[in-house]
């Protein structure tokens, strides 16, 4: 039941979760960076680098259980400047995940939609089970911290963000 359609989707898959974990890994250097010095934005973008990253390997795994030939693609290289001159940095950066997350989100869909139409009832479960719940919530906790980020605007507050993030969601 596993068609070369859904295999070849699924490897395209893998490549986007690769690609945003990327992503997501420049981020964590430039908050990380010593003139830059935001350590909780740069804790959650290496944080949810891993997460992508896990991600691609258990489609990976899936992949393999199934028959299927993983096949890696090339990986674009990813900006490494998140400065904005009106939004500042946090504001860009977690705009541009979010972005990445709604994409990710989309793609996993159209995945689901390729299962469903091929009957392959194990890997609408594999997704359902393991990717579509977690991926609504991180774009509704990422969303809220855009809006926060935008009330809060350029200045001290994008610190005090950032030292929630660092404690855990306790604000500072």
């Amino acid at each position: 039941m596993y068609t070369d359609q859904c295999e070849a989707a699924l490897n395209a898959q893998i490549n986007v979760e690769y690609n945003v974990s990327y992503v997501y890994h420049a981020m964590y250097a430039y908050f990380d960076r010593d003139n830059v010095a935001l350590k909780g934005l740069a804790k959650f973008f290496k944080e949810s680098s891993m997460e992508e990253r896990q991600h691609a390997e258990m489609m990976m795994e899936y992949q393999n259980k199934r028959g299927g030939r993983v096949q890696l693609q090339s990986m674009l290289m990813p900006f490494s400047e998140f400065d904005h001159s009106e939004k500042g940095d946090a504001l860009y950066a977690m705009e541009l995940a979010l972005s990445l997350e709604r994409l990710n989100n989309e793609k996993l869909l159209n995945l689901h939609s390729l299962a469903n139409e091929n009957n392959d009832v194990q890997f609408v479960d594999f997704l359902e089970s393991e990717f579509l719940v977690g991926q609504v919530e991180d774009i509704k906790k990422i969303s809220e911290y855009v809006a926060q980020l935008r009330r809060m605007g350029k200045g001290h507050g994008v610190w005090h963000f950032d030292q929630m993030l660092l404690n855990g969601g306790v604000a500072a």
